[in-house]
């Protein structure tokens, strides 16, 4: 017998971690397993010749919100070109509310929950063509038709007999990111997440996980993501983990789901000796509210959360990435920017604010109709109104947080937006009269190149505010577009033309000369081209002479990516004296 382990993901990038899990565990026992991944966004006949290419006795998908609706359109279409093929379904996304799924007529059964035992129990059964009797969390299309639900039952307590799928070479690791586990389950209870229902954290062995590590390390892979629903749930645990990486590290990025407020002393300072550009925290804020946190059963004290990050922010290198919910219950729309103005104000690197999602198998979800959530009865189930939040509330939420993803996120448009925020009085009214603007335009309808975004705003200060102050704003567009990627001064956006340098004053040309001279001879030998742009800003007057030259140099190479550097120099003749800003 032949199975297919399978999935789509979103982006090619992505690999799967559950499938080389369950192929490990499965073994020999269960004739010869192959492992087949593709996207979504490949075309359905191509997936069905791919798949069918390999002869396959089964198939068993994994199916998550992202991948749902495409997935049961491969299994309609595989069952009628081959009626005889066994087609299951395992994941997330079909563990819970199954009354639905049987309608497909191709699915002969469905693995509810951790994968490992039912999957092999079944494969084992079909390998010695028999039907699987009583497993727990398989549910079967005997051959009649009738649906036989197997017992709910207990998750693996030894995660260490799932035999290691990095030692079997049976994890991908050409893509440049792979996914990985020390530990399953979460210490909390969270309303609106799936993972309240695994109430029992289950971590493998210390000596596996290093093992485990120590062959990624080894590897070298640019980005290993911990996919631990909170890594640092044990606090002497992941100070341990954390050393063990620092000591073997040999270059990889790694990106880490942690609970701040659980950060103790002892890690904050081990964590201060993280380099640059190879820990992401990813922290889940969810909402600054006490109330709004005790409604959805999180427990995770704003006021400890935040000093964790202060802390982080000052004393470490660590990219920290916070995330915000939009539309908890009881929370309306003006504490919901209350919330982001809290979380902008710690300085994260990134702020991720999305909508409310009711999960299948999520408490939440269960809720709803009580607590009066509608949302999209199809994946990403995101929550389309509550009884505190209208769903154009909701929309200009949506506008603000594609903004900031533009903007903030990708370190664009910082001091443009602390500008406005000094004017409108907090970060989020900034953000919103932006919002409005962009929608109102349509303008958020489509991808935005960097330049177009930057245009757009410029335009936004013409429609939106008085002359002095759009003259600021401007000018703090312009240094914030030369910051964010390769300007040529034959190339300049409308915006930025009047803040060039003149080419006719002699001391200015040779001042700017003189700087880029400098910075070219301490890259001679190193392969690193210096391109550059002088802009004049910012103005106390449009007549004093006194004002400031920003030089941006842009240093590229092969294999090296854009390097932005910025230095203010005085006007000749002027006192200043040259500085970094």
């Amino acid at each position: 017998m032949h199975t297919l382990l399978t999935t789509l993901h979103s982006k090619f990038i992505h690999p799967s971690l559950a499938l080389p899990y369950l192929a490990a565990y499965c073994g020999t026992a269960c004739g010869t397993i192959e492992i087949v991944e593709a996207t979504v966004h490949e075309p359905r006949d191509n997936l069905l010749a791919l798949l069918l290419q390999h002869r396959p006795d089964v198939i068993a998908f994994s199916v998550y919100l992202w991948n749902r609706e495409e997935t049961l359109a491969l299994v309609d279409a595989l069952h009628l070109i081959r009626p005889e093929l066994r087609l299951v379904l395992g994941g997330p996304e079909v563990s819970y509310e199954q009354q639905e799924l049987w309608r497909h007529p191709g699915i002969r059964a469905i693995v509810r929950g951790e994968g490992e035992a039912p999957l092999r129990a079944l494969l084992h059964s079909w390998q010695r063509s028999e039907e699987p009797q009583g497993v727990a969390r398989l549910s079967l299309r005997r051959a009649d038709g009738s649906i036989a639900e197997g017992p709910d039952g207990p998750p693996l307590a030894d995660l260490d007999t799932i035999p290691s799928p990095f030692a079997q070479g049976l994890v991908d690791c050409q893509r440049g990111f792979v996914y990985y586990e020390t530990s399953r389950g979460c210490p909390y209870r969270c309303a609106f997440c799936m993972s309240a229902l695994d109430r029992q954290v289950r971590s493998f062995s210390p000596a596996r996980i290093e093992a485990d590590l120590l062959w990624l390390l080894r590897q070298r892979v640019p980005k290993i993501k911990l996919v631990d629903r909170t890594f640092n749930y044990d606090a002497a645990r992941a100070r341990e983990l954390f050393a063990f990486i620092l000591r073997h590290n040999q270059g990889s990025h790694l990106h880490f789901e942690i609970g701040a407020h659980l950060l103790d002393d002892d890690t904050l300072q081990l964590l201060r000796q993280v380099p640059a550009e190879t820990f992401q925290f990813e922290i889940g804020v969810q909402s600054c509210l006490p109330d709004s946190l005790r409604r959805v059963q999180r427990h995770a004290p704003f006021d400890q959360l935040s000093h964790a990050v202060r802390f982080l922010r000052q004393h470490s290198q660590i990219h920290l990435h916070l995330d915000l919910i939009a539309g908890l219950p009881g929370e309306s729309f003006a504490q919901i920017c209350t919330n982001i103005d809290q979380v902008l104000a710690l300085q994260p690197h990134h702020l991720q604010i999305e909508p409310l999602k009711l999960l299948p198998g999520a408490p939440l979800r269960q809720q709803a109709t009580a607590l009066g959530l509608r949302f999209d009865p199809h994946p990403p189930y995101s929550v389309l109104g509550t009884p505190d939040l209208d769903f154009s509330e909701l929309e200009r939420l949506r506008g603000l947080s594609r903004l900031l993803d533009l903007t903030w996120n990708q370190q664009r448009g910082r001091r443009f937006l602390q500008m406005l925020q000094s004017h409108h009085g907090s970060a989020s009214a900034a953000l919103l009269a932006l919002t409005d603007f962009f929608q109102s335009r349509q303008l958020l309808r489509f991808p935005l190149t960097g330049r177009g975004l930057f245009e757009r705003l410029a335009s936004c200060i013409e429609h939106l505010y008085p002359p002095p102050l759009q003259t600021r704003l401007v000018e703090a567009l312009c240094a914030d577009y030369a910051d964010a990627e390769l300007v040529s001064v034959n190339n300049l956006p409308d915006f930025c033309v009047p803040r060039r340098c003149p080419t006719d004053n002699p001391a200015l040309s040779t001042a700017i000369s003189h700087s880029v001279d400098s910075r070219l001879a301490t890259l001679r030998g190193q392969g690193i081209k210096l391109q550059y742009l002088a802009l004049h800003l910012p103005a106390a007057s449009d007549d004093d002479p006194a004002r400031p030259i920003h030089l941006f140099f842009y240093l590229s190479g092969k294999g090296r990516p854009l390097h932005i550097e910025h230095q203010r120099l005085a006007w000749p003749g002027t006192s200043a004296t040259s500085r970094q800003p």
